[in-house]
């Protein structure tokens, strides 16, 4: 019978041998807990005409405050030492610690009735990145994940869903096996580790390396579920042809013009978010960002001041690094966050503020999004969302919509429970 603890033992077998027979270390990076349930990408015609292409998703973990970047309100008792600044769009207003996004306004759409029920980070990016609440019996798919699944690769020869600074906890693609799971990069300057022959290993040692763990595989697909083992192997098969790929120098940022790449600063997320651009002009699919920690229940405005430095110059520059190339209207750009914070500041935790799941905000550019718009609003406190309330369910679902995927269409888990993209959310039509 084949059990759990056999599962487990194989797939650390396999990827010792990846990382000490083979002299290489990428598979892993392909895999992920759970066992593949699903087959292949199905092709579906677009819910949309001139569907995107690709999405880079930037993603501001700890919970960003809203007041202080995106929904800026006149009341002094909420926004203490910071001040509204007008934009190039109309009607759009920003915190002042984003001067240069208020140059690109006109590409963007600021979502201001953002909501959601949950407080705690864990639980709040679960969703933002899943659609589903966590439950102990099931790991669902994230985004990228659905979003491979739905659409699959554009590019053949590397992978299509990339996760920069990530923890390794949101890049599981859950229920949908290891083939449509991220391939997680932690510093941008690194790409891709242990994606080359390492030295005093040749072509042939390499070849000979391969056929002996073909030939120690032979009996163990004998013994265990075929098609379980074939969706390891296949890795093998991707994560060899990727060492091989031309595309493979996507991956590293050191070929970028001096002055492109000074653009976007010298932070790790403003090189994440240039190592995202060129990812998507080689075809991969989705590019998540991460730049955290958002976090601020203590010094609130000194920490999103430094914060929104680094935000504004990267999100800045990739904006337009994308128009000037012609890739905006082909990518979905989304910034999102877990939650808010709370309007109050709380003076005795040195001007900080506390997490507020009832009201925040997102934006999203690109993709057919008609640019230099605010959807939804909060009070003028930003305690309560006024109207038009969008959930993370929703501002997926727009995602999903920008990119011409069936909303509606249902994938099983292993236990027979049908899922969609989204939650079966709907999409937010009227940014388009």
């Amino acid at each position: 019978m084949f059990k759990k603890q056999d599962e487990l033992s194989r797939r650390t077998f396999m990827a010792d041998t990846a990382r000490k027979c083979l002299g290489v270390s990428v598979l892993p990076m392909f895999a992920s807990k759970g066992i593949a349930a699903t087959g292949g990408a199905a092709n579906f015609a677009p819910m949309r005409p001139k569907a995107a292409k690709s999405v880079i998703f930037l993603n501001m973990s700890g919970g960003m405050s809203h007041l202080d970047t995106f929904d800026p309100k006149e009341k002094k008792d909420v926004m203490g030492p910071n001040t509204a600044i007008a934009t190039n769009a109309d009607g759009v207003r920003l915190s002042q610690y984003l001067p240069k996004l208020a140059g690109h306004a006109d590409k963007i759409a600021v979502i201001n009735s953002m909501t959601t029920r949950q407080g705690a980070h864990r639980q709040g990016q679960y969703i933002l990145h899943r659609s589903y609440a966590p439950r102990g019996t099931i790991v669902h798919p994230v985004m990228g994940s659905w979003v491979m699944r739905l659409s699959g690769k554009r590019n053949s020869t590397i992978p299509g869903f990339v996760m920069v600074g990530t923890r390794d906890g949101t890049s599981t693609s859950g229920y949908l096996g290891p083939k449509f799971a991220a391939v997680p990069i932690g510093d941008p300057h690194s790409g891709i580790e242990d994606s080359h022959l390492p030295s005093g290993v040749s072509e042939d040692d390499f070849d000979r390396r391969l056929k002996l763990a073909e030939a120690m595989n032979t009996r163990f697909k004998k013994q265990f579920d075929h098609k379980k083992v074939q969706g390891y192997e296949n890795l093998y098969r991707d994560a060899i042809q990727l060492m091989k790929a031309e595309d493979l120098k996507a991956f590293d940022i050191n070929e970028e013009p001096s002055d492109v790449a000074a653009e976007y600063g010298e932070s790790r997320f403003g090189q994440g978010c240039l190592l995202a651009r060129r990812l998507i002009e080689h075809d991969v699919r989705y590019v998540e960002v991460t730049y955290g920690s958002w976090d601020t229940h203590y010094d609130n405005f000194t920490n999103v001041e430094e914060k929104c430095v680094v935000l504004d110059e990267a999100l800045s520059a990739l904006l337009a690094d994308l128009d000037r190339r012609g890739l905006l209207e082909s990518t979905v750009v989304a910034l999102g966050t877990e939650f808010g914070r709370t309007p109050k500041i709380v003076e005795h935790h040195q001007m900080g503020r506390d997490h507020y799941p009832k009201a925040f905000s997102h934006i999203i550019a690109g993709g057919g999004i008609k640019g230099g718009q605010t959807y939804g609003e909060t009070d003028s406190k930003g305690m309560e969302v006024e109207n038009n309330p969008v959930t993370p369910q929703m501002f997926n679902a727009t995602i999903a919509y920008a990119l011409g995927l069936p909303l509606e269409q249902e994938i099983y888990s292993p236990s027979g429970r049908p899922f969609t993209i989204s939650d079966k959310a709907k999409p937010v039509t009227a940014l388009f």
